[in-house]
C-alpha cells in the first residue's frame, strides 16, 4: 500500500485520468479564447465551453443557458448573495441563512450586514438539520433571499432542500444553495427542487481546481443579479473575464462522469463508509457520530473520540490523511463553528475528525484507517485519562456514547 492513504474527499479530489484527457487539448492544440469570435480558434473554444455548460445543466436539471461559470464556489457564493442583495434592495435588505454555512456563505452575509443589510442566521437541530418550519418562522415581508447549505461540509448533514425550496417559492422569496459538497453525490434538480440559485465547485466532483460555477434561474422566476466583476460582459454580463476554457472543459467531464457514474459511485462510497464506522464503533468506545444519521453525504463520516485531543489524533495517525474541520478552517485552533452550533461541547468539539470516502479510495484503505485509528485513540487515551477531565470541570454526562448517536 502506498502512503499516505487520502480519506479527506470533502476538503478536495482527485483529478479524475478521464478529466485530464478532456482537458489536455485545450491547453496546447485548441488554445483560442473563447470570447473571439472572428477566427477557428475561438470558435472551437466557444463550442467546447457550450459543451461543458449542457453537461453541467443536465447534472442538475438546468438549461444550459442558466449556467454562469465562476473560479469556483466561493466566487460563486459572492456573486449570488451580493448580486442579489443588491438587484432586490429595494423589495427588502431581509436574508436569512443558518449557522453551519461554510464560511464563504458566513462571511459574505457579514460584508451584508456592515451595507446596511439585516441577516437572520438559523440555528440547526442537533444534527445539524435546518428545517422548513424554521425557515418559515423566519421569513418575513422584507425577506429576499434565503441562503442555504445543501449537504454540510464538516458532518455531511442534509437539509429539506425540496420542501424549503418550494416553501420559498409559495413566498416569493428567492432560494439559493450552496451544493458544493451535494452535486455529484447525491439527487439534485433545480427544478423539482425550486431553486433559484446554485454553486459548485470542479475540485469536490474529480475536476480541476479554480473553475466552478453558478445556476442562475431564467424563468418562473427569472433572477436578476447586479455584477460583482466588470469589464467585458462576458456570460451574459454577469461575470467578466476570458473564460478558463481547459478548466471548463475539465468541470463538464466531471460532471458527464458523476451522472453516468451515480449510482456506482454512491454505492461505492457508502459501503466504504458504513463498513469503516461499523468496525470502529465495535473496536471503541466513547465514539460519537456528528450530524444526521439518516439524512446526510454517502461518503461522509464525522467522528468525535472522547477523551483525544483532535490535532493530537491527527499526529497519531499521520499516514492518513484527513481533517478535524473544513479544509478552509483547519489551520484554526477555534472548535468547529459547525459543531457548536449543533450544541457539541468545545471537547468534544476538538476531539472530532472527518472522514471522506471517494471514488479512488479501496477497502485496503478502511483495513489500514481503522487499524491506525483504534491503535492512536487508545494509546491516546492511556496518556489523558477521565478523571484529569473531571479535574478540569468537563460534563460529559449529557452525551450518549453507546451506538454513536
Amino acid at each position: 500500500m502506498k502512503l499516505p492513504i487520502y480519506l479527506d474527499y470533502q476538503a478536495t479530489t482527485p483529478l479524475d485520468p478521464r478529466v485530464l484527457e478532456a482537458m489536455l487539448p485545450y491547453f496546447t492544440e485548441h488554445f483560442g479564447n473563447a470570447a473571439s469570435r472572428s477566427h477557428p480558434f475561438g470558435w472551437t473554444a466557444e463550442q467546447a465551453v457550450e459543451k461543458a455548460r449542457g453537461q453541467i445543466a443536465e447534472l442538475i436539471g438546468a438549461s444550459p443557458k442558466e449556467i454562469v461559470f465562476t473560479s469556483g464556489s466561493t466566487e460563486a457564493i459572492n456573486l449570488a448573495l451580493k448580486g442579489a442583495a443588491e438587484m432586490y434592495s429595494d423589495k427588502g435588505k431581509h436574508i436569512v441563512t443558518s449557522e453551519v454555512e461554510h464560511k464563504a456563505v458566513l462571511d459574505t452575509c457579514k460584508h451584508l450586514e456592515q451595507i446596511g443589510y439585516e441577516v437572520t442566521y438559523l440555528k440547526p437541530t442537533k444534527t445539524g438539520r435546518v428545517t422548513r418550519a424554521m425557515v418559515e418562522a423566519a421569513l418575513r415581508p422584507d425577506t429576499i433571499l434565503v441562503a442555504l447549505l445543501w449537504a454540510n461540509n464538516e458532518v455531511g448533514t442534509l437539509n429539506p432542500i425540496r420542501e424549503i425550496g418550494d416553501l420559498c417559492h409559495a413566498k416569493g422569496v428567492l432560494f439559493f444553495t450552496d451544493a458544493t459538497q451535494a452535486v455529484g453525490k447525491v439527487p439534485v434538480d433545480v427544478e423539482a427542487d425550486h431553486v433559484d440559485l446554485l454553486c459548485l465547485s470542479g475540485h469536490k466532483l474529480y475536476g480541476p481546481k479554480g473553475i466552478g460555477c453558478l445556476y442562475v434561474r431564467r424563468k418562473n422566476p427569472r433572477v436578476r443579479l447586479v455584477a460583482q466583476m466588470d469589464g467585458g460582459g462576458h456570460e451574459r454580463g454577469m461575470r467578466s473575464g476570458t473564460l478558463n476554457v481547459p478548466g471548463i472543459v475539465g468541470l463538464g467531464k466531471a460532471c458527464e462522469l458523476c451522472r453516468v457514474d451515480f449510482e456506482k459511485d454512491t454505492a461505492h462510497t457508502k459501503a466504504l463508509r458504513d463498513e469503516f464506522e461499523k468496525r470502529i464503533f465495535a473496536a471503541l468506545d466513547h465514539v460519537a457520530l456528528n450530524g444526521d444519521p439518516d439524512h446526510r453525504l454517502p461518503n461522509n463520516s464525522n467522528l468525535s473520540f472522547a477523551y483525544v485531543e483532535g490535532e493530537s489524533m491527527i499526529m497519531g495517525i499521520k499516514d492518513i490523511a484527513v481533517s478535524s474541520g473544513s479544509a478552509c478552517t483547519s489551520a484554526s485552533l477555534e472548535p468547529s463553528h459547525v459543531l457548536r452550533a449543533m450544541g457539541v461541547g468545545d471537547e468534544l468539539a476538538h476531539s472530532s475528525i472527518r472522514f471522506g470516502f471517494g471514488r479512488f479510495s479501496k477497502r485496503e484503505d478502511v483495513d489500514f484507517a481503522v487499524d491506525q485509528v483504534v491503535k492512536a485513540v487508545k494509546r491516546l487515551r492511556e496518556l489523558s485519562p477521565l478523571y484529569e477531565m473531571v479535574q478540569e470541570g468537563i460534563d460529559l454526562s449529557t452525551v450518549n456514547w453507546q451506538g454513536g448517536h
